[in-house]
């Protein structure tokens, strides 16, 4: 997905309803945040001796919801994080990660930290990172380190462009069951707003489990809703991927609503239905 093709999606966003991500979001506008629960507003002055940079690892795009706060002492004195927060206009803050990270002068560590909602009628940046830490004298203090956030501006982006979609169309899988070696069941499209043509046009597979729909499944605007078949299949039984995988039931889904580009949305699975994929896992890589 290109950048461009996110950056548009999410153009939407400010139009659309903008709650809080998941399956269920409101068609609501949601209200801007108060000043003091949005995070920075102005550029924070750098903190001497210190440097941040949020980055993302393959491990925080496995688990969702997560950065790294990767601090450097760029000083001459060691110190010890005990706490870290993100702190960005664009996202819901999230209460401080409690740590205990020593750093001594060049030492480089990730500190892994919750990103909350996004807020779509803000901008992500300018992105502090809010932390505790301890001096050598025994000192504590409360720090505001200004973050380069480049990546959180991708992530924004893909977050305010998925709920633009979910604003519009709600995607389910319903009735999984087991059929031979395959779960089946039904991909439904129901409109939630709006009158513009909706289409999903490819499902892809996750490291573990082959998902295969009769694509594109059209919802026109004057329709309600519309399904289509839809089974899972086990890819691989080895057992490496069977005890590694981090996302084995994450199955992105590629949505156009009227002629913008398309935005790949995560299927929603409910508990039953992740049961019984785990269930078709077991059954057909466990040698009878």
């Amino acid at each position: 997905m290109r950048r461009t093709a996110i950056a548009l999606a999410a153009g939407v966003a400010l139009l659309a309803a903008c709650g809080g991500p998941g399956s269920e979001p409101s068609a609501e506008p949601s209200a801007s945040p108060s000043p003091s629960s949005s995070g920075p507003t102005a550029t924070v002055p750098p903190v001497p001796g210190i440097e941040a940079e949020i980055v993302r690892l393959r491990t925080d795009e496995a688990i969702g919801g997560q950065v790294q706060v990767r601090l450097t002492d760029t000083g001459d004195a060691p110190f010890t994080v005990t706490s870290v927060a993100l702190r960005s206009p664009g996202f819901v803050p999230e209460p401080p990660t409690a740590v205990t990270a020593a750093y001594a002068p060049g030492r480089v560590i990730d500190l892994p930290v919750p990103f909350g909602d996004p807020v779509c009628d803000a901008a992500p940046v300018p992105t502090v990172a809010d932390l505790s830490l301890s001096r050598p004298d025994g000192a504590v203090e409360q720090l505001e380190v200004p973050a380069e956030a480049d990546v959180l501006e991708l992530i924004h982006s893909e977050e305010c462009a998925v709920l633009a979609v979910t604003a519009v169309v709600g995607i389910e899988v319903r009735d999984l069951h087991q059929d031979g070696d395959a779960a089946t069941g039904s991909l439904v499209l129901t409109r939630r707003t709006g009158s513009e043509p909706v289409r999903a046009t490819r499902l892809s597979r996750s490291v573990l489990i082959e998902p295969s729909a009769e694509l594109p499944l059209e919802l026109d605007g004057d329709e309600e809703s519309a399904s289509a078949p839809v089974s899972f299949t086990p890819a691989s039984c080895d057992p490496h991927v069977l005890s590694e995988t981090k996302k084995p039931y994450v199955f992105p889904l590629a949505i156009t609503v009227g002629d913008d580009d398309e935005v790949p949305v995560d299927l929603p699975l409910d508990q039953a239905a992740r049961d019984e994929l785990a269930a078709l896992v077991q059954r057909v890589c466990t040698p009878s």
